[in-house]
Protein backbone atom coordinates (compact mmCIF):
# COMPACT_ATOMS: atom_id res chain seq x y z
CA UNK A 1 0.00 0.00 0.00
CA UNK A 2 1.37 3.43 -0.94
CA UNK A 3 2.23 5.63 2.05
CA UNK A 4 0.31 8.90 2.17
CA UNK A 5 1.80 11.97 3.77
CA UNK A 6 -0.51 14.53 5.44
CA UNK A 7 0.54 18.17 5.66
CA UNK A 8 0.59 19.94 9.02
CA UNK A 9 -1.84 22.54 7.69
CA UNK A 10 -4.26 19.79 6.72
CA UNK A 11 -3.94 18.17 10.13
CA UNK A 12 -4.76 21.37 11.93
CA UNK A 13 -7.69 22.01 9.65
CA UNK A 14 -8.98 18.46 10.10
CA UNK A 15 -8.85 18.79 13.84
CA UNK A 16 -10.77 22.08 13.74
CA UNK A 17 -8.50 23.64 16.32
CA UNK A 18 -10.11 26.38 18.41
CA UNK A 19 -8.02 29.30 19.71
CA UNK A 20 -6.64 29.03 23.23
CA UNK A 21 -9.19 30.24 25.73
CA UNK A 22 -8.22 32.31 28.76
CA UNK A 23 -10.18 32.16 31.99
CA UNK A 24 -12.51 35.14 31.73
CA UNK A 25 -15.19 34.43 34.28
CA UNK A 26 -15.22 33.09 37.86
CA UNK A 27 -18.14 30.83 36.87
CA UNK A 28 -15.74 28.44 35.15
CA UNK A 29 -14.40 25.31 36.82
CA UNK A 30 -11.09 25.85 35.01
CA UNK A 31 -8.18 27.63 36.66
CA UNK A 32 -5.27 29.50 35.12
CA UNK A 33 -2.09 27.53 34.38
CA UNK A 34 1.01 27.94 36.50
CA UNK A 35 3.39 30.73 35.46
CA UNK A 36 7.05 29.82 35.20
CA UNK A 37 6.49 26.39 36.76
CA UNK A 38 5.48 22.98 35.43
CA UNK A 39 2.81 20.78 36.99
CA UNK A 40 3.49 17.05 37.39
CA UNK A 41 2.47 15.00 34.37
CA UNK A 42 2.24 11.56 35.94
CA UNK A 43 0.24 9.88 38.71
CA UNK A 44 0.96 6.52 40.35
CA UNK A 45 -1.21 3.99 42.17
CA UNK A 46 -1.58 0.23 42.55
CA UNK A 47 -4.19 -2.22 41.36
CA UNK A 48 -3.44 -5.11 43.67
CA UNK A 49 0.23 -5.88 43.07
CA UNK A 50 0.22 -4.29 39.61
CA UNK A 51 1.81 -0.84 39.47
CA UNK A 52 -0.07 1.68 37.35
CA UNK A 53 1.20 5.07 36.19
CA UNK A 54 -0.88 7.61 34.29
CA UNK A 55 1.37 9.63 31.99
CA UNK A 56 0.13 12.66 30.06
CA UNK A 57 0.75 13.33 26.38
CA UNK A 58 -0.51 16.90 26.83
CA UNK A 59 -3.97 18.10 25.85
CA UNK A 60 -6.20 18.82 22.87
CA UNK A 61 -8.14 22.05 22.49
CA UNK A 62 -11.23 21.17 20.47
CA UNK A 63 -14.44 23.07 19.68
CA UNK A 64 -17.43 22.12 21.80
CA UNK A 65 -19.45 21.75 18.60
CA UNK A 66 -18.08 18.19 18.49
CA UNK A 67 -19.89 17.27 21.72
CA UNK A 68 -23.43 15.89 21.76
CA UNK A 69 -23.88 16.24 18.02
CA UNK A 70 -27.20 14.37 18.17
CA UNK A 71 -28.59 16.69 20.86
CA UNK A 72 -30.05 20.18 20.78
CA UNK A 73 -26.99 22.51 20.69
CA UNK A 74 -28.66 24.78 23.22
CA UNK A 75 -29.00 21.85 25.62
CA UNK A 76 -25.32 21.00 25.22
CA UNK A 77 -24.33 24.60 25.98
CA UNK A 78 -26.62 24.62 29.01
CA UNK A 79 -25.00 21.39 30.24
CA UNK A 80 -21.52 22.89 29.93
CA UNK A 81 -22.57 26.07 31.70
CA UNK A 82 -24.16 24.04 34.50
CA UNK A 83 -20.85 22.19 34.96
CA UNK A 84 -18.85 25.45 34.86
CA UNK A 85 -17.09 24.41 31.66
CA UNK A 86 -16.16 26.49 28.65
CA UNK A 87 -18.88 26.82 26.02
CA UNK A 88 -16.26 27.43 23.32
CA UNK A 89 -13.38 25.02 23.84
CA UNK A 90 -13.28 21.43 25.05
CA UNK A 91 -10.00 21.17 26.97
CA UNK A 92 -9.33 17.47 26.55
CA UNK A 93 -6.55 15.70 28.45
CA UNK A 94 -4.64 12.70 27.07
CA UNK A 95 -3.99 10.15 29.82
CA UNK A 96 -1.81 7.16 28.96
CA UNK A 97 -1.80 4.07 31.15
CA UNK A 98 1.44 2.24 31.96
CA UNK A 99 1.01 -1.12 33.73
CA UNK A 100 3.90 -2.88 35.43
CA UNK A 101 3.09 -6.45 36.31
CA UNK A 102 5.60 -9.26 36.65
CA UNK A 103 8.19 -8.83 33.90
CA UNK A 104 5.79 -6.89 31.66
CA UNK A 105 5.59 -3.12 31.22
CA UNK A 106 2.50 -2.35 29.14
CA UNK A 107 1.92 1.06 27.56
CA UNK A 108 -1.58 1.87 26.34
CA UNK A 109 -1.46 4.00 23.15
CA UNK A 110 1.49 6.07 21.93
CA UNK A 111 0.02 9.56 21.62
CA UNK A 112 0.30 11.76 18.56
CA UNK A 113 3.97 12.70 18.50
CA UNK A 114 4.56 15.97 16.66
CA UNK A 115 2.11 15.13 13.87
CA UNK A 116 -1.19 16.41 15.29
CA UNK A 117 -1.68 19.36 17.63
CA UNK A 118 1.14 21.42 19.18
CA UNK A 119 -0.32 21.03 22.69
CA UNK A 120 0.17 17.24 22.61
CA UNK A 121 3.10 14.96 21.77
CA UNK A 122 4.73 15.07 25.21
CA UNK A 123 4.48 11.39 26.11
CA UNK A 124 8.14 10.44 25.65
CA UNK A 125 9.40 13.34 27.75
CA UNK A 126 6.81 12.68 30.43
CA UNK A 127 7.67 8.97 30.55
CA UNK A 128 11.26 10.00 31.23
CA UNK A 129 10.15 12.47 33.89
CA UNK A 130 8.15 9.67 35.52
CA UNK A 131 11.28 7.52 35.69
CA UNK A 132 10.04 5.04 33.06
CA UNK A 133 12.86 3.97 30.75
CA UNK A 134 11.62 3.81 27.16
CA UNK A 135 13.55 0.58 26.63
CA UNK A 136 11.65 -1.05 29.50
CA UNK A 137 8.34 -1.02 27.57
CA UNK A 138 7.59 -4.63 26.63
CA UNK A 139 4.10 -4.24 25.16
CA UNK A 140 2.31 -1.41 23.37
CA UNK A 141 -1.47 -1.72 23.08
CA UNK A 142 -3.32 0.53 20.63
CA UNK A 143 -6.95 1.03 21.63
CA UNK A 144 -7.78 2.50 18.22
CA UNK A 145 -6.07 4.30 15.36
CA UNK A 146 -7.21 7.91 15.81
CA UNK A 147 -4.43 10.54 15.61
CA UNK A 148 -3.95 11.15 19.33
CA UNK A 149 -3.59 7.44 20.03
CA UNK A 150 -1.34 6.09 17.27
CA UNK A 151 0.35 8.86 15.28
CA UNK A 152 3.23 8.93 17.76
CA UNK A 153 4.19 5.35 16.94
CA UNK A 154 7.20 6.44 14.83
CA UNK A 155 9.96 8.97 15.32
CA UNK A 156 11.26 11.63 12.94
CA UNK A 157 13.15 8.92 11.04
CA UNK A 158 9.94 6.89 10.58
CA UNK A 159 11.23 4.21 12.93
CA UNK A 160 9.22 2.72 15.84
CA UNK A 161 9.69 4.69 19.06
CA UNK A 162 9.66 1.46 21.10
CA UNK A 163 11.51 -0.89 18.74
CA UNK A 164 11.74 -3.85 21.13
CA UNK A 165 8.10 -3.88 22.28
CA UNK A 166 5.32 -6.15 21.06
CA UNK A 167 2.64 -4.06 19.33
CA UNK A 168 -0.95 -5.19 19.80
CA UNK A 169 -4.13 -3.93 18.15
CA UNK A 170 -7.64 -5.27 17.63
CA UNK A 171 -7.81 -7.29 14.43
CA UNK A 172 -11.02 -5.51 13.37
CA UNK A 173 -9.45 -2.11 14.03
CA UNK A 174 -6.43 -2.86 11.87
CA UNK A 175 -8.55 -4.31 9.07
CA UNK A 176 -10.83 -1.25 9.00
CA UNK A 177 -8.09 1.35 8.57
CA UNK A 178 -5.99 -0.71 6.15
CA UNK A 179 -8.80 -1.61 3.75
CA UNK A 180 -8.22 -0.54 0.16
CA UNK A 181 -9.95 2.66 -0.90
CA UNK A 182 -11.02 3.77 2.58
CA UNK A 183 -9.53 7.24 2.16
CA UNK A 184 -11.85 7.86 -0.81
CA UNK A 185 -14.99 6.62 0.94
CA UNK A 186 -14.92 8.77 4.08
CA UNK A 187 -15.84 12.41 4.55
CA UNK A 188 -13.20 15.03 3.70
CA UNK A 189 -12.82 15.78 7.41
CA UNK A 190 -11.87 12.15 8.09
CA UNK A 191 -9.50 11.66 5.17
CA UNK A 192 -6.47 12.90 7.12
CA UNK A 193 -7.37 10.50 9.93
CA UNK A 194 -7.19 7.65 7.41
CA UNK A 195 -3.91 8.91 5.94
CA UNK A 196 -2.34 9.13 9.38
CA UNK A 197 -3.64 5.73 10.47
CA UNK A 198 -2.29 4.01 7.35
CA UNK A 199 1.12 5.66 7.76
CA UNK A 200 1.29 4.71 11.43
CA UNK A 201 0.10 1.13 11.11
CA UNK A 202 2.45 0.47 8.17
CA UNK A 203 5.54 1.80 9.97
CA UNK A 204 8.55 -0.17 8.76
CA UNK A 205 9.88 -2.56 11.36
CA UNK A 206 6.58 -3.07 13.17
CA UNK A 207 4.96 -6.47 13.41
CA UNK A 208 1.42 -6.28 14.76
CA UNK A 209 -0.23 -8.84 16.99
CA UNK A 210 -3.88 -9.00 15.91
CA UNK A 211 -6.05 -9.42 18.98
CA UNK A 212 -9.64 -10.39 19.70
CA UNK A 213 -11.87 -9.83 22.73
CA UNK A 214 -10.33 -11.36 25.85
CA UNK A 215 -6.75 -11.40 24.53
CA UNK A 216 -4.30 -11.54 27.44
CA UNK A 217 -1.54 -8.98 26.93
CA UNK A 218 0.23 -9.92 30.17
CA UNK A 219 -0.88 -11.73 33.33
CA UNK A 220 -3.95 -9.88 34.59
CA UNK A 221 -4.08 -7.49 31.62
CA UNK A 222 -6.69 -8.35 28.99
CA UNK A 223 -8.49 -6.65 26.11
CA UNK A 224 -12.21 -5.89 25.97
CA UNK A 225 -13.89 -5.43 22.60
CA UNK A 226 -15.71 -2.09 22.90
CA UNK A 227 -16.73 -0.99 19.38
CA UNK A 228 -18.60 2.13 18.39
CA UNK A 229 -16.20 5.04 18.70
CA UNK A 230 -14.28 3.07 16.08
CA UNK A 231 -15.41 -0.27 14.73
CA UNK A 232 -12.57 -2.23 16.32
CA UNK A 233 -11.98 -0.22 19.48
CA UNK A 234 -10.46 -2.07 22.45
CA UNK A 235 -10.49 -1.18 26.14
CA UNK A 236 -8.36 -2.90 28.80
CA UNK A 237 -9.13 -4.65 32.06
CA UNK A 238 -6.42 -4.83 34.72
CA UNK A 239 -6.95 -7.44 37.48
CA UNK A 240 -4.66 -8.23 40.41
CA UNK A 241 -5.25 -9.61 43.89
CA UNK A 242 -9.01 -9.14 43.64
CA UNK A 243 -8.79 -5.53 42.44
CA UNK A 244 -9.68 -4.25 38.98
CA UNK A 245 -9.39 -1.20 36.73
CA UNK A 246 -10.88 -0.54 33.30
CA UNK A 247 -8.95 1.65 30.87
CA UNK A 248 -11.79 3.04 28.78
CA UNK A 249 -9.83 4.40 25.84
CA UNK A 250 -12.25 6.57 23.88
CA UNK A 251 -15.47 4.71 24.69
CA UNK A 252 -16.11 7.81 26.83
CA UNK A 253 -14.39 11.01 25.72
CA UNK A 254 -15.95 13.45 28.19
CA UNK A 255 -16.10 12.61 31.90
CA UNK A 256 -19.42 14.36 32.52
CA UNK A 257 -21.32 14.14 29.25
CA UNK A 258 -20.52 10.45 28.75
CA UNK A 259 -21.93 9.50 32.14
CA UNK A 260 -24.74 11.97 32.68
CA UNK A 261 -25.89 12.00 29.04
CA UNK A 262 -24.78 8.58 27.75
CA UNK A 263 -27.09 8.86 24.73
CA UNK A 264 -25.16 11.87 23.41
CA UNK A 265 -22.47 11.08 20.84
CA UNK A 266 -19.40 12.87 19.55
CA UNK A 267 -18.50 13.91 16.04
CA UNK A 268 -15.74 11.27 15.82
CA UNK A 269 -17.92 8.30 16.82
CA UNK A 270 -17.88 6.01 13.78
CA UNK A 271 -21.08 4.13 14.67
CA UNK A 272 -23.08 6.37 17.06
CA UNK A 273 -25.73 3.78 17.97
CA UNK A 274 -23.11 1.15 18.72
CA UNK A 275 -21.04 3.69 20.68
CA UNK A 276 -24.02 4.40 22.93
CA UNK A 277 -24.73 0.69 23.43
CA UNK A 278 -21.11 -0.03 24.34
CA UNK A 279 -20.89 2.98 26.64
CA UNK A 280 -24.01 1.97 28.58
CA UNK A 281 -22.73 -1.58 28.93
CA UNK A 282 -19.44 -0.38 30.39
CA UNK A 283 -21.13 2.12 32.70
CA UNK A 284 -23.45 -0.54 34.06
CA UNK A 285 -20.52 -2.93 34.56
CA UNK A 286 -18.35 -0.36 36.32
CA UNK A 287 -21.17 0.89 38.56
CA UNK A 288 -22.58 -2.54 39.43
CA UNK A 289 -19.24 -4.24 40.06
CA UNK A 290 -17.66 -1.11 41.60
CA UNK A 291 -14.73 -1.17 39.16
CA UNK A 292 -12.70 2.05 38.94
CA UNK A 293 -12.08 3.45 35.46
CA UNK A 294 -9.56 5.66 33.74
CA UNK A 295 -10.66 7.83 30.83
CA UNK A 296 -8.13 8.87 28.21
CA UNK A 297 -9.70 12.31 27.79
CA UNK A 298 -10.95 12.76 31.36
CA UNK A 299 -9.47 15.53 33.53
CA UNK A 300 -5.95 14.40 34.49
CA UNK A 301 -5.21 11.85 35.83
CA UNK A 302 -8.61 10.58 34.65
CA UNK A 303 -9.06 7.94 37.37
CA UNK A 304 -12.33 7.61 39.25
CA UNK A 305 -15.54 5.79 39.95
CA UNK A 306 -18.87 5.41 38.16
CA UNK A 307 -21.81 6.13 40.44
CA UNK A 308 -25.47 5.52 39.53
CA UNK A 309 -27.51 8.72 39.27
CA UNK A 310 -31.17 8.11 38.43
CA UNK A 311 -31.32 6.75 34.89
CA UNK A 312 -27.71 7.76 34.23
CA UNK A 313 -24.40 7.98 36.08
CA UNK A 314 -21.86 10.45 37.40
CA UNK A 315 -18.08 10.49 37.54
CA UNK A 316 -16.45 10.67 40.98
CA UNK A 317 -12.69 11.34 40.71
CA UNK A 318 -10.44 9.16 42.82
CA UNK A 319 -8.69 10.90 45.70
CA UNK A 320 -5.09 11.81 44.80
CA UNK A 321 -3.03 9.85 47.33
CA UNK A 322 0.61 10.80 47.93
CA UNK A 323 1.25 7.53 49.79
Amino acid sequence: MKRLTPTRRALLKAAAVAPALALTTPARAQISPATGRVNPAHFRFNVGSAKVTIVSDGHLGLPVSGLGVNADPAEVIAFLEEHRLSTEQNYSHTNHVVIETGDAVVLVDVGSGDRFLPTAGRLLDNLTNAGIDHSSITHVVITHAHPDHVWGVRDDFDEPVFPDAEYIIGADEYAYWMQDGLVNSVTPEMQQFVVGAVNSLSTEGLEWTMAQDGYEVAPGVSLMFTPGHTLGHMSLRIESDGQQLIALGDTMTHAYIAMERPDWVGNTDTDPDLAVKTRKRLLDMAATDKIPVVGYHFPFPGVGHVMPMGDAYRFVPAIWNWG
